[in-house]
C-alpha cells in the first residue's frame, strides 16, 4: 500500500475516498479537509472566540489540536461527571485534557459536577428517576445544559464538539428508526444561536472515527483510551456495531447515509419548529435562567431540586 502523494509506505488506507496516505501527508490532509468543512459551513472564523468540549477522548483531543494549528482562538472546556468505577474514569480523562493543554499552552477550563451541585452523575442516576439505569440520558442532559452555560456566560462566539461521523450515522440510524423528527430536523454540523442558546458547530461531521483515531496516534497525542463504564449498553454502540459491519461491505455507507440525509434536510425533509424569539426570552427556569418549555424548572435544574 503506497501513499497517493509521495508513494511511500502509507499508513492508513481511506477505501470510502480511494485514497492511501503517508504519515506526514495524512497529517496534513485532515486538517486541510476540517478547514474546508468549517469554511463550507461558516461554522466560525479567526475573529470568533472559540469553546472547545473535550472529554480527554481522541476525538475532542485531535480536532483541538487541529484547531490550534490552524490558528483559531481556541479555549476547552472539560465537564468533570465524577464517574469513578474501577478506573477512576473522569479523572483520568481530566488529566488527559489537561496535559494536551499544558502542552501547547492553551486554556483550559473544568467544571466540576460534584463541586458545583454536590453530587456526581452516578449518585444522581441512582436518586431520580430519569437517571435510574440509564446514566447515559443523564450525562447528555448535563453536558448541554453546563456547555451552553459556560459559553454564553464566557462570551464566546461558537461551541464545538468534536461528534464524528460515526457519532452522526449512529444518531441518524436510532432516530430513523424511531421516526424521531425533532430531532430529525436539527441534527445538521452547525445550529444556529438563538435567545439562550449558542451556536454549536461540529466540524468533525464527515471525519471516520478511525481518521480522528490516526491522526491522534500520528501525532503522538496521549488520550483516554478506556470507554466510559456506562457505556456498555450504549444504544449508540448498539447501532455503530451495525454500521461499521455495513461499511465493511461497502465503503462509504457511512458518509452516503448522513450526506443524503443533510441534502433531505436542505429540501425541506425534516422542517425543524421555530420558536419565535420572544417566546424563547420569556420562557426561562427561574432558577437558571435558560430557555425551558416545562413552564417551571428547567430539566437540568429539577434535577438537583430537593423540594
Amino acid at each position: 500500500m503506497r501513499c497517493r502523494k509521495c508513494g511511500g509506505k502509507a499508513v492508513i488506507n481511506m477505501r470510502q475516498h480511494r485514497l492511501s496516505l503517508c504519515k506526514q501527508h495524512y497529517l496534513e490532509w485532515l486538517p486541510t479537509q476540517i478547514l474546508k468543512f468549517i469554511n463550507k459551513y461558516r461554522m466560525f472564523s479567526e475573529h470568533d472566540r472559540i469553546l472547545v468540549a473535550v472529554s480527554g477522548g481522541k476525538d475532542s483531543l485531535a480536532l483541538w489540536d487541529i484547531l490550534w494549528k490552524l490558528g483559531f482562538h481556541t479555549e476547552g472546556l472539560y465537564i468533570n461527571l465524577g464517574i469513578d468505577a474501577e478506573i477512576a474514569y473522569s479523572n483520568h480523562s481530566m488529566k488527559f485534557a489537561q496535559e494536551f493543554a499544558d502542552q501547547r499552552s492553551l486554556t483550559l477550563h473544568i467544571a466540576d459536577i460534584k463541586k458545583d451541585h454536590g453530587e456526581s452523575i452516578p449518585e444522581i442516576s441512582i436518586r431520580t428517576r430519569r437517571g435510574r439505569d440509564k446514566p447515559c440520558s443523564l450525562c447528555g442532559l448535563i453536558k448541554r445544559h453546563v456547555m451552553n452555560r459556560f459559553a454564553l456566560d464566557g462570551q464566546y462566539n461558537v461551541l464545538v464538539t468534536a461528534h464524528n461521523l460515526d457519532d452522526e450515522a449512529a444518531i441518524l440510524l436510532a432516530n430513523t428508526l424511531d421516526w424521531s423528527l425533532e430531532f430529525l430536523a436539527r441534527g445538521e454540523p452547525v445550529l444556529p444561536s438563538k435567545p439562550g442558546f449558542i451556536k454549536k458547530v461540529k466540524p468533525f461531521y464527515r471525519t471516520y472515527e478511525r481518521e480522528a483515531a490516526a491522526y491522534a496516534i500520528l501525532q503522538g497525542i496521549e488520550y483516554m483510551r478506556d470507554e466510559c463504564p456506562f457505556s456498555k449498553d450504549s444504544k449508540q454502540l448498539y447501532y455503530k456495531k451495525y454500521l461499521n459491519e455495513w461499511e465493511e461491505t461497502r465503503p462509504g455507507t457511512k458518509l452516503r447515509f448522513y450526506l443524503n440525509y443533510l441534502k433531505a434536510i436542505s429540501q425541506g425533509a425534516f422542517p425543524a419548529r421555530q420558536e419565535p424569539a420572544e417566546q424563547l426570552a420569556k420562557q426561562r427556569c427561574p432558577q437558571c435562567g435558560q430557555p425551558t418549555n416545562t413552564g417551571s424548572l428547567c430539566a437540568f435544574c429539577k434535577l438537583f431540586d430537593k423540594t
